[in-house]
């Protein structure tokens, strides 16, 4: 780094560093603060507007997630942020290299307690974010956005919260050079081989696939330590990723969020290796586990999941680098697979259409390297069940906080990055008013997006998990015609209500070069979720 005047702006000198660090894809809805940051918008540079900013940071989230790349959101001082907050807390969650970077009032106003003003602007995010800055100096900016980019990068991974007073912008910046990503970390030697003694000696081991595996880009690594040992894989709890094929044999099926069913399905096994995941993520409490875990290792690149495990044995690394260790010191065993898991018998095609009669069609009719992006709480078995995600390459994004408003949006960041695949979002009707406006940016961008919404009127999470309490308010909907407000934003849309219109919908809707939504009157009758 020089030090100096350069005579180049706080703004070139920044436009400079983005490049370098590949971040000209900017996700933005602007105001009177982001002014400065975007006069004389470079050709090279992509801004993608979202209509409401919450919107456009899940947009971000799953441009992001698809592409394996960070990302940098424009967001408007405080206002803005706090709309963006509800997806900045899932970007935290989902651990998304993300970068806000919001717009702040000029430095000269800010004792004076100004319109758009954000006061304590650093504190607002946390403490969702790795890390939160506002430089002391204008010519300090092109170094906090440098420092906010390793952070968000580094495992693990996550979003990062810089705010920028507007007249920063114009004011004499220090160069800086950019340097590339830090990379992920291996396992100390020792630790691997404790686990690798601990899988020759067991009889029946199992590896629990977390959504970081896929992150990692390690599916293909996973998939064959597990057919060197014969281990049985399972699915995390809410993993938000698919991280091992699920029409694979040893593909064993889905852990619930809940202590007592997590553990009666690991308690066949003698061994269980936690892969890039939390042990465990729980939705629900009925009690304390009746039956004990077996031993456990847990994989993780985040010391706070090591931390609070509160059981087993902690390793720490990337899942990519840690697979590659252990496929250097597990020698194949000699041990039978575990039995295939069942699936489900086709469902029939009834009037009212059954969810798992549109996820079982979806299933035929998507191409092998379909990406899908899933937002139906109350219907997440039924998708289990009936639409096997195949792809080892970012197959799956769904939302790992529990926020709705992600489904949406993150289709259409994720057909951004990348436009190779067809994008399917899979979305309630209630998840979908979260972030309706989503679909004009999708219609604005022509993108190959498929958007399916499962009306059956109500928030059936909710009702579900009231288990029967009388008077519920606030769960019924309905009167939601989502194809009339697809066509309001120049986005194609067909309502669909028997099997034989679902599946021509979707066909059509499948094949189109341009966004299209179809909306399906479902079963309002809730499943059970766990």
């Amino acid at each position: 780094m020089s030090t100096g005047g350069t005579g180049r702006t706080v703004r070139e000198v920044t436009r400079t560093l983005l490049r370098e660090l590949g971040l000209t894809t900017v996700f933005g809805n602007p105001g009177t603060t982001e002014i400065p940051f975007l006069t004389d918008w470079p050709g090279d540079f992509r801004y993608v507007l979202g209509l409401q900013e919450s919107v456009v940071v899940a947009m971000a989230d799953g441009y992001a997630q698809s592409a394996r790349r960070p990302v940098l959101v424009n967001l408007h001082s405080a206002g803005g942020v706090g709309h963006g907050l509800g997806q900045i807390f899932t970007a935290f969650r989902n651990r998304t290299p993300m970068i806000v970077l919001a717009g702040q009032q000029v430095r000269s106003l800010m004792p004076e307690d100004p319109f758009l003003g954000a006061s304590s602007a650093t504190e607002f995010p946390r403490p969702y974010v790795k890390w939160s800055c506002e430089p002391a100096r204008a010519q300090d900016v092109p170094a906090a956005l440098a420092r906010a980019f390793h952070i968000a990068t580094q495992h693990p991974q996550g979003p990062v919260f810089v705010s920028v007073p507007a007249d920063d912008w114009n004011a004499e910046a220090t160069e800086i050079e950019a340097r590339p990503r830090i990379r992920g970390f291996s396992a100390d030697p020792d630790a691997v081989r404790e686990l690798a003694d601990a899988l020759a000696a067991s009889r029946t081991p199992a590896l629990v696939a977390g959504p970081a595996v896929d992150g990692d880009a390690a599916v293909g690594e996973l998939v064959e330590l597990a057919e060197r040992l014969s281990a049985g894989v399972w699915a995390s709890p809410m993993s938000s990723r698919c991280s091992f094929p699920e029409d694979h044999p040893l593909f064993l099926g889905f852990l619930d969020p809940e202590r007592n069913s997590l553990a009666r399905a690991l308690s066949g096994h003698d061994l269980v290796v936690v892969l890039g995941a939390p042990a465990f993520t729980y939705h629900v409490h009925r009690g304390e586990a009746e039956l004990e875990l077996p031993p456990l290792f847990v994989v993780s690149d985040d010391e706070q999941i090591l931390a609070r495990a509160p059981i087993g044995v902690g390793v720490r690394a990337t899942a990519k680098l840690v697979l590659r260790q252990l496929l250097d010191t597990v020698a194949p065993g000699e041990r039978s697979a575990p039995e295939p898991r069942q699936r489900p018998s086709s469902p029939p095609a009834t009037t009212p259409v059954s969810p798992a009669y549109v996820f079982a069609t979806l299933a035929e009719l998507l191409p092998p390297n379909a990406l899908v992006v899933e937002e139906t709480p109350s219907q997440r078995g039924a998708l289990h069940d009936h639409l096997p995600i195949r792809a080892t390459d970012a197959g799956f994004l769904t939302v790992a906080s529990g926020t709705l408003g992600y489904g949406l949006p993150a289709a259409v960041g994720a057909a951004i990055g990348r436009p190779d695949r067809r994008v399917v979002a899979v979305l309630g009707d209630g998840s979908s008013m979260y972030a309706i406006q989503a679909l004009w940016t999708a219609a604005r961008e022509q993108l190959p997006i498929t958007f399916v919404i499962l009306d059956n009127s109500q928030y059936a999470a909710v009702s579900i998990l009231g288990e029967g309490a009388e008077k519920l308010p606030g769960v019924e909907l309905g009167g939601l015609d989502f194809t009339a407000l697809a066509t309001g934003m120049s986005c194609a849309a067909r309502l669909a209500t028997t099997p034989e219109e679902v599946k021509s919908a979707l066909a059509e809707a499948l094949d189109a070069d341009g966004p299209n939504l179809v909306q399906v009157r479902v079963d309002p009758d809730p499943p059970k979720l766990y």
